[in-house]
């Protein structure tokens, strides 16, 4: 039977954003220990799944894919303690790395599934730029297709001219301005509560796979 998101796990998600502080925490450390097992579990037979789809993914722990509750607030005007969301990142590479992954963020009536490249060195943007410029017909092939158009689009931060190195009129300039490459797909919660949640998540991470291989190709080559 597969794993499932347990409503208790959401409930402590909307419990904690309606009292992010020590004292509350410290109170209900159960219910947060469950919760986060709960996810863990859930994580574990994701990356499972995806694995068969993408390779890169195989022998991931999801422990180590789990990013910590606790915020860093150093330099954050917001002194919340706590995240108010569970999220996880498939990468191949170990979390940071630059390459593009699968992302679950689970956060009541906010929850998303998300792949592609997010904050990544220029020396790796550079290749992606250079891979999208000189195979425009196979990204275009990719982002056209009507699975991928279904479920995604294209989003993050651009600049505002075709950057340096580039012809100004190069055919796929509109592309080559995104300072990051991310797509995303909302998820509602009640998609979550299903009892196959994980074929849900499996079938939208799949769509995703040509658009991160693409994307990650040109920066394989670099590591």
């Amino acid at each position: 039977m597969a794993t499932t998101i347990k409503k208790e796990t959401l409930q402590f998600l909307k419990d904690i954003k309606k009292n992010n502080n020590r004292d509350w925490f410290t109170v209900n450390k159960n219910k947060f220990i469950s919760a986060n097992e709960n996810f863990i579990e859930f994580i574990q037979e994701l990356i499972d799944e995806v694995s068969r789809l993408d390779k890169t993914v195989a022998g991931l722990n999801a422990k180590d894919s789990v990013f910590r509750i606790y915020r860093d607030t150093r330099f954050s005007k917001d002194k919340s303690p706590y995240k108010t969301h569970f999220g996880a990142t498939l990468l191949g590479k170990g979390k940071g790395c630059g390459i593009a992954g699968y992302y679950f963020h689970l956060e009541p009536a906010n929850a998303f599934l998300a792949g592609g490249i997010h904050m990544t060195e220029p020396a790796n943007l550079k290749a992606i730029r250079e891979e999208i410029s000189s195979n425009g017909k196979t990204f275009l092939k990719i982002i056209n297709d009507k699975n991928f158009k279904e479920n995604f689009k294209i989003e993050g931060e651009k600049l505002t001219r075709v950057p340096q190195g580039f012809d100004k009129d190069d055919p796929m300039g509109e592309y080559l301005k995104y300072k990051e490459l991310m797509i995303h797909h909302s998820v509602a919660d009640k998609e979550i509560l299903s009892g196959n949640f994980i074929s849900y998540c499996t079938k939208v991470f799949k769509t995703m796979v040509p658009f991160n291989k693409f994307v990650n190709e040109p920066v394989m080559a670099l590591i």
